[in-house]
């Protein structure tokens, strides 16, 4: 019997390391490939590593797609973004989660119905509303269509965290003598810490990568993002420039990993409060 189960951990444990693998290895490969020279890009026997390692694909994507200036726009757009969807998600959950009305029926419906819908169908018709009120070409127009688009899921995946919550520890609370804004605040916010963590995540990441939206709304080059600057080494004929587009992508995903190292920490210690404090 200890043979079968020390076996057992040793195949879960090969098999964790082969998918660990798996994933890493395009992460890898675009490292690797940011550093290469344009010979070895177009050598007939690609190596993994590098013969020399070089900074030449950062600078020239730097320099040729203007990545400073795209990345602080995609930052803006995403922070805002980020923000107002958790602002207006959260006390739309908590509604959601705990008063049984009619009403909330028509929302839940309403969040399930909005991502049937595919990105072709709706963009025309926000092209058309955006530009009569001044917000076609611009990054407040982009944060409107962004938080518009996120909010749906942010409202489901919040009002399941919500809903996880026990109803006696709030009613422990107001036993106590707490108000109402004192029980949200010292009970129920703090257990929400990981769905918030997780809908802050999810609108980050959504609003820092997304292109389409970004693409027919945005005309002005000092305001494209940073999707958009990436699609310039890709050529008409699709002739990919892969040491720079390795670079640029590298580089593009250093603010989303940053964002997620910073936050993630809050998911254990927001828990482990909020269980204290309840």
């Amino acid at each position: 019997m200890r043979r079968r189960v020390t076996l057992g951990r040793a195949l879960q444990y090969v098999a964790i390391a082969l998918f660990m693998v798996f994933l890493a290895f395009p992460l890898v490969f675009l490292f690797t490939t940011a550093f290469k020279t344009q010979a070895e890009l177009q050598s007939p026997d690609p190596q993994l590593l590098p013969a020399q390692w070089n900074l030449d694909n950062f600078a020239a994507a730097i320099e040729r797609a203007n990545l400073v200036q795209a990345a602080g726009n995609s930052l803006l757009v995403a922070v805002v973004t980020t923000l107002i969807v958790v602002v207006i998600s959260l006390p739309a959950a908590y509604a959601l989660a705990r008063f049984r009305t009619r009403l909330r029926k028509l929302a839940t419906g309403w969040i399930l119905l909005s991502q049937v819908f595919p990105f072709i169908l709706i963009i025309i018709p926000l092209y058309l509303m955006l530009q009569p009120i001044g917000l076609g070409n611009s990054l407040a127009g982009l944060v409107v269509v962004y938080v518009v688009w996120s909010l749906p899921f942010a409202l489901w995946m919040l009002q399941g965290y919500v809903a996880s919550i026990p109803v006696d520890l709030e009613e422990a609370g107001a036993m106590d003598g707490a108000p109402k804004w004192r029980v949200l605040i010292s009970i129920v916010l703090p257990l929400l810490a990981p769905g918030l963590v997780a809908t802050s995540l999810f609108a980050f990441i959504g609003a820092w990568n997304e292109f389409f939206f970004a693409l027919v709304l945005i005309k002005d080059e000092a305001l494209q993002t940073l999707p958009q600057r990436l699609a310039l080494f890709v050529g008409a004929e699709g002739q990919v420039q892969l040491g720079q587009l390795a670079a640029a992508s590298l580089l593009a995903a250093i603010p989303s990993l940053l964002f997620f190292a910073l936050i993630q920490r809050r998911l254990t210690s927001g828990l482990l409060s909020g269980a204290v404090k309840g």
